[in-house]
């Protein structure tokens, strides 16, 4: 009678390391290019760019008028409040686009149209708290 033979287990390797680790290699490849790149322009410019230093050229420029006074100068915070509030609605209002298209697709109606109200409405506290707490206010 023969005898019974055992099976042979292959050791397999239960993730594919090799493809896993060349789709990043790619991804690396890609990078390293980017950073050539960029390093061969910059040096280009630095070997092809005239240097000629002058008195003028030193200066700081201020719109074609000679600097006075100091190089400080107060910025105001309200400017940047207001080009806060401006990103905040611009964003916004590009978060309108996808939802004009989803609420033109058949079923999605009354759900789409709540849910635009209520952010909506969140927009419209926000605008009220900023009126009230005179952010939007030109003095």
């Amino acid at each position: 009678m023969p005898e019974p033979t055992v099976p042979t287990v292959l050791a397999v390797d239960p993730v594919d390391t090799v493809g896993y680790f060349e789709s990043y290699s790619v991804v690396g490849l890609l990078a390293l290019i980017g950073v050539l790149f960029v390093a061969v322009a910059f040096g280009a410019g630095r070997l092809l760019r005239p240097v000629v230093p002058t008195p003028e050229k030193l200066l700081t420029y201020e719109c074609g008028v000679d600097p006075v006074g100091e190089g400080w100068a107060h910025t105001q915070v309200r400017y940047y409040v207001y080009a806060f509030l401006y990103v905040i609605f611009a964003v916004d209002s590009i978060f309108l686009f996808p939802w004009a298209t989803v609420f033109a697709a058949p079923g999605y109606g009354a759900t789409t149209l709540v849910e635009m109200f209520i952010f909506l409405g969140f927009l419209a506290v926000g605008l009220l708290y900023a009126y009230k707490k005179g952010v939007l206010t030109w003095t």
